[in-house]
């Protein structure tokens, strides 16, 4: 299961289906997008899917709530969220009494603490509205002075519509570069068919070492199994996508502890979860390599 509709991100898995690596390794993958995004961790924690690409924080939340599900591959090993500001704001300094839409979901909220906060100025001053997904529109109309989005998505968008838009990642004001994305398990199939997790990790890391190799011939790969996206934006996006799929020249998939740790500290300290994660529990490392 996705964690969303297919876009660029999940270029590498449609490359794996399309050159049968999944066959390659004596299993049969099935992608499914989710119904809705909330969908993909409910079902796989009711087990009826066996794999879901899921957000990190929905996993660390669901893992405070007591679900066993495991992180075993990274799909994405940078952070994506970003706050997207108007060409006149050069600073997240300078969003301090301005309003800035969020989508709603609670780590928006703390991705534009740790920016604002990373930039020396003060996240309470920061007025924010909820737009849900209209973040394109609502900057494009100035409607907002800044929205919290993701920089490889809205932010390329914006880019192809009218250039000039200040893109604050948050790796760039305090946040470790953690993994947005992750291919999560339950805990009794890592436990009981490891062979299985270690198939599938390996048929999508072969599929993400062709999206970074040769991203044209995985773009082709994803549009012709979804039809309908925009192919200019699908290209755009994966040029800006590559590096964050295996970033300083290492293997794509990879969970790094010492990342990760740094990450639980951070997650905590932003309030997304009540205690910091127990990262040597909701990680197992072994597979993405």
């Amino acid at each position: 299961m996705l964690d969303f509709t297919p876009n660029a991100v999940h270029a590498g898995i449609y490359a794996a289906l399309a050159r049968h690596y999944d066959s390659d390794e004596g299993i049969a993958l099935h992608v499914r997008p989710p119904p809705s995004p909330v969908d993909s961790i409910k079902l796989l924690e009711q087990g009826r899917v066996d794999f879901a690409v899921l957000d990190i924080h929905d996993l660390a939340i669901a893992r405070e709530r007591g679900e066993p599900l495991v992180g075993v591959m990274a799909i994405v090993e940078r952070p994506l969220a970003s706050v997207i500001a108007q060409p006149s704001i050069k600073t997240p300094r300078e969003l301090q009494g301005r309003t800035v839409g969020v989508t709603g979901d609670p780590s928006d909220y703390a991705v534009l603490d740790s920016i604002v906060a990373g930039a020396g100025g003060h996240p309470r001053s920061v007025h924010t509205i909820t737009i849900g997904s209209d973040a394109v529109a609502d900057l494009l109309a100035g409607r907002v002075a800044a929205a919290t989005a993701f920089w490889n998505d809205e932010g390329v968008a914006l880019a192809l519509q009218r250039p000039g838009y200040h893109v604050f990642r948050v790796e760039n004001f305090g946040a470790p570069a953690y993994p947005e994305l992750v291919l999560c398990a339950r805990r009794e199939t890592v436990a009981r068919d490891p062979a299985l997790v270690r198939a599938v990790v390996k048929t999508l890391t072969r599929g993400y070492e062709l999206a970074i190799a040769r991203p044209a011939v995985a773009s082709a790969d994803l549009e012709r199994q979804v039809p309908g996206l925009d192919p200019r934006l699908v290209r755009a996006d994966l040029a800006a996508l590559r590096s964050s799929f295996a970033p300083g020249g290492g293997d794509p998939g990879e969970l790094h502890v010492a990342t990760l740790r740094a990450w639980g500290v951070w997650e905590a300290r932003f309030r997304l979860v009540t205690r910091r994660p127990d990262v040597a529990a909701m990680f197992d490392p072994r597979f993405a390599r």
